[in-house]
């Protein structure tokens, strides 16, 4: 197979987060009790629940989904959506670069915005969506934050959104889109505006750009799970909690790693077994047991108790996705209870054993399409799952250079 590489696609720059995780019988939830866990985004007037939904995976075909969508996918997306409602979760998290477009994707706006529609042919539903805007660099100044919105509120549906984020800083430029988000709460598109993947240095730099106008930062959305605590370790955690920003927690159970359903001879498909390797998920094994047992005492399973271990940090508002109703419904258990501090620290300290591993590599994917550099895909044979995941591996070399380390280091830092 010849395989040529021009830039980054358009659909390999996501940071974030859902998973596959093992079904279990569903728990019935209080829809009063969810109601009052409600929490606001930092300093604004927007409440959502403590639990959200992540639509990364929705309509997928590069990373998730095994290089595929069809209908059977569409029909348990649709029902996890509706379940997540039915339990009371209200806060639902997309983006306008997820299945964008590529190898057969769907884009994930757009299936929400369907899935509101369809849902309000039965009555009026209460949802809180947030979605991002890409920090592409031919794309200048505030306006293109407040014309890219407006796209993305198209493809939803939606006059107005209750939290737009900027998805990632950009390699310049990053004040004209800290302005534009400021123009859009003004201009009555979106209630509340955040960042993602923002370090202490970037945060503190966006939440003073919007006090100087009066317009609070609610988020900021980072990679954050048991086992990948660098928001603890870099300053980004306190400085939220010292700012009053709300930490939106994406791969809050690092992919359905944390759930216990990976072995090292049970590796998660596609992509992501060139992070959660065998020595990794051998290596993980005596906290992904101490989860499994503390579980049992509560009547939870791993997945739960991964999900209010991020809960119980305060300030931190966990988006794990959702593939079907069943899995939406696990996730919900995860509220109404709490660990332990006793079990808190048991957790964390059999986690510090075990090297933090997470979406660098696609972080840097993401780096190299804020470049600007796009790639095209040329190979000789018929477009097949093999394919696909040979493009991965290629890819995953090209970004593992000591020269794109430094960029990385440059953007992130």
């Amino acid at each position: 197979m010849a395989l040529q590489a021009n830039g980054v696609a358009f659909n390999l720059i996501h940071l974030r987060r859902p998973f596959l995780v093992k079904a279990v019988a569903p728990e019935k939830v209080s829809t009063s009790r969810v109601e009052a866990e409600k929490l606001k985004l930092g300093g604004s007037d927007v409440k959502v629940t403590r639990l959200g939904v992540g639509a990364w995976a929705l309509g997928d075909t590069v990373y998730w989904n095994d290089f595929q969508w069809n209908d059977r996918k569409l029909k348990g997306a649709k029902a996890a959506f509706d379940a997540s409602i039915d339990g009371g979760i209200n806060f639902f998290d997309t983006a306008e670069v997820y299945g964008a477009g590529f190898f057969g994707a769907v884009n994930s706006e757009t299936l929400i915005g369907s899935f509101i529609k369809e849902r309000q042919k039965t009555g009026p539903v209460e949802v809180a969506i947030a979605t991002k805007f890409a920090a592409f660099p031919w794309r200048f100044g505030r306006g293109s934050v407040v014309s890219a919105l407006k796209r993305s509120l198209s493809r939803l549906r939606l006059s107005s959104v209750d939290l737009y984020q900027l998805h990632w800083p950009g390699i310049w430029g990053n004040e004209g889109y800290i302005d534009g988000l400021g123009d859009a709460v003004e201009m009555g598109l979106v209630k509340a505006v955040g960042v993602s993947n923002y370090s202490e240095k970037r945060l503190r730099e966006a939440y003073n750009r919007l006090k100087v106008r009066g317009i609070p930062l609610a988020s900021n959305q980072v990679n954050y799970s048991l086992i990948y605590r660098i928001p603890e370790e870099n300053g980004v955690k306190a400085a939220c909690d010292e700012l009053g920003v709300t930490l939106i927690a994406y791969s809050p159970i690092a992919q359905g790693v944390l759930t216990g359903k990976y072995t090292p001879e049970n590796l998660p498909s596609g992509p992501r077994e060139r992070i959660y390797t065998p020595e990794f998920l051998k290596k993980l094994q005596p906290l992904l047991n101490r989860i499994q047992e503390i579980g049992q005492n509560y009547g939870k399973t791993s997945a739960q108790v991964a999900l209010n271990w991020l809960i119980c940090q305060e300030n931190v508002l966990p988006i794990p996705g959702a593939k079907n109703a069943e899995q939406a419904l696990e996730f919900i258990g995860a509220l109404g209870w709490k660990l332990t501090s006793q079990e808190i620290e048991e957790l964390r300290l059999l986690a510090s054993q075990t090297k933090p591993v997470g979406l660098r590599g696609y972080e840097n994917l993401l780096f190299l399409c804020s470049l600007g550099v796009r790639l095209k895909m040329r190979w000789d044979i018929k477009e097949t799952n093999e394919a696909y995941r040979a493009l991965f591996k290629s890819t995953i070399i090209l970004i593992k250079t000591p020269f794109e380390d430094r960029l990385i280091a440059m953007s992130f830092n």
